[in-house]
């Protein structure tokens, strides 16, 4: 059956009450993929880290554990994310280890070579021109930092359940030339059941 697509909006951006409670349940949901993500992107404690659509803030919070003397910055397009993982990881913003602002990554507000790691688990789908979005993580991304994306791939059969007008899946392919592009290079998929993480490194190249 596929997903309503005022469900899908709320994927996408929650708000209100209602994306609240969807963000409780994707919590559930993507905690593996979340966990692995981190795993692969292997922070070290002195990092700056940067998260991508931290929606709920558990992989925030993770983060932070292992980033106890660096920071984790995150941007979100939803105004209730950003309320709901701040107040999840109150005490890390309150000392400054934490960073969460409402933003887009088409624009995101930090300077150029900024973070020695990236992380976007589920967002690839919503993201309304990938290239400006890789671009702008490149730029932010130090020369040789590594960025883990997630995503559920294109050729799943379970892409039939989410509506084309909000989600857009890729194919592995597509990922890494979109990589390529965009100056990652190292690029390496691996695949956990209908999902792909990816991890690349940002070049030397200027971006």
């Amino acid at each position: 059956m596929k997903r309503p697509v005022f469900i899908a909006r709320q994927s996408a951006r929650p708000s209100g009450l209602l994306g609240r409670v969807i963000a409780g349940v994707m919590a559930h949901e993507t905690s593996d993929l979340n966990e692995r993500a981190v795993h692969l992107l292997g922070p070290s404690p002195s990092d700056r880290v940067l998260e991508v659509g931290f929606g709920h803030g558990r992989t925030v919070a993770r983060l932070a554990n292992i980033v106890d003397k660096g920071c984790v910055c995150g941007i979100d397009v939803s105004e209730s994310m950003v309320t709901m993982a701040v107040r999840r990881n109150r005490r890390a913003v309150a000392t400054g280890r934490v960073q969460l602002r409402k933003g887009d990554c088409v624009s995101i507000p930090f300077g150029n070579a900024n973070f020695n790691g990236a992380l976007a688990v589920h967002t690839l789908y919503f993201w309304s021109d990938p290239i400006a979005c890789l671009s702008e993580i490149r730029r932010i991304l130090k020369p040789r930092a590594r960025l883990v994306l997630g995503f559920l791939r294109g050729d799943s059969v379970r892409r039939n359940h989410f509506p084309n007008e909000i989600y857009t899946f890729y194919d592995e392919r597509s990922v890494h030339t979109m990589l390529e592009t965009c100056d990652f290079g190292s690029i390496q998929f691996s695949q956990i059941g209908k999902a792909s993480l990816v991890l690349a490194t940002a070049t030397d190249a200027p971006a």
